[in-house]
């Protein structure tokens, strides 16, 4: 895997490619790199119609090469488009959320309301530029560095994992000075640094209980990944006996900080939570998870967190 900082060094990663096509969202119409053809439609949760088009417009380009430059959403659709393409990935992730170091993703079907997915992209390359990140909102720094935060923890349930444990190092020193200014170019490259580590974190140990209840909550109601991570984590935690790398207190202090507490906050309505449980239950990462858990018990995770 090539790894590049700085988004000087995308020209040079780019160099053995014709015709690449940009896979991003329209936030980033504006921003100057070289590239000709692009896609603006990336949709959130990586939506089927955005993961469509964006496939049709590989084809109709003749395109030789996906570049992936956006969030967790943009990053996802860019890697279903090179997975049926069989095309080449350069990543350029402008969040926390570690999407580019896998080659699996989730697609949300909005009209079934459930996310599902797949995998195989062609990852070849990722670019980090920090200043990329300077204007991304406080809920979405928040949100996605609790994300990477996860797969940290995640990781290190059936692994002792250097990178998770030096990423949530990272995440848990710079994710308050980012939340306190988020101009701040040196904090935001740590945490991106720290981002980086979580994604090979989950690249090399996968997902579990708690990023299963938040993919079922967010297919279901199309709600933000990383705070749907932050709250549900700490719970899954408790369930899993956890207490490490940060101890299950500072990850409520941290997923407080940045604004995630209650899922009835977010809109979740509580007569709905024993089917957002039977959902989860079926999921890869709840199956994997460590210790096995029932839909009852998943029902009462989710009730404690409600």
């Amino acid at each position: 895997m090539i790894v590049r900082w700085g988004l000087d060094g995308l020209p040079g990663v780019l160099e053995a490619y014709l015709r690449p096509l940009l896979v991003s969202t329209e936030r980033w119409r504006a921003l100057d790199v070289p590239i000709a053809e692009r896609f603006h439609g990336a949709r959130s949760h990586a939506e089927l119609a955005g993961v469509e088009a964006a496939t049709a417009r590989a084809g109709d380009t003749r395109a030789d090469a996906i570049v992936g430059l956006g969030g967790g959403s943009a990053i996802d659709t860019a890697k279903a488009v090179s997975a049926s393409t069989g095309l080449p990935l350069v990543a350029v992730p402008t969040t926390y959320a570690g999407a580019e170091w896998t080659p699996y993703f989730g697609i949300r079907d909005e009209a079934r309301r459930v996310k599902g997915g797949g995998t195989g992209a062609h990852t070849a390359a990722i670019v980090y530029e920090p200043r990329l990140t300077l204007d991304l909102p406080r809920d979405e720094s928040g949100g996605t560095a609790m994300n990477a935060l996860a797969h940290c923890v995640e990781a290190l349930y059936v692994s002792d994992s250097p990178d998770a444990r030096q990423g949530a190092e990272l995440i848990d020193r710079w994710l308050s000075p980012v939340l306190e200014d988020g101009r701040d170019e040196d904090a935001r490259r740590n945490l991106l640094e720290g981002a980086m580590h979580a994604g090979i974190a989950l690249r090399d140990h996968g997902l579990y209980l708690g990023h299963a209840m938040a993919q079922a909550l967010g297919g279901r109601y199309g709600l933000p990944h990383g705070a749907l991570n932050a709250i549900c984590l700490p719970a899954a935690m408790r369930f899993n006996g956890a207490t490490e790398p940060l101890g299950i207190e500072r990850v409520e202090e941290l997923a407080r900080l940045c604004g995630f507490t209650r899922l009835r906050d977010l809109g979740v309505p509580e007569d709905e939570l024993a089917e957002v449980a039977a959902a989860t239950s079926v999921r890869g990462g709840a199956k994997a998870n460590p210790r096995p858990a029932s839909p009852a018990e998943i029902e009462e995770l989710l009730r404690s967190v409600w």
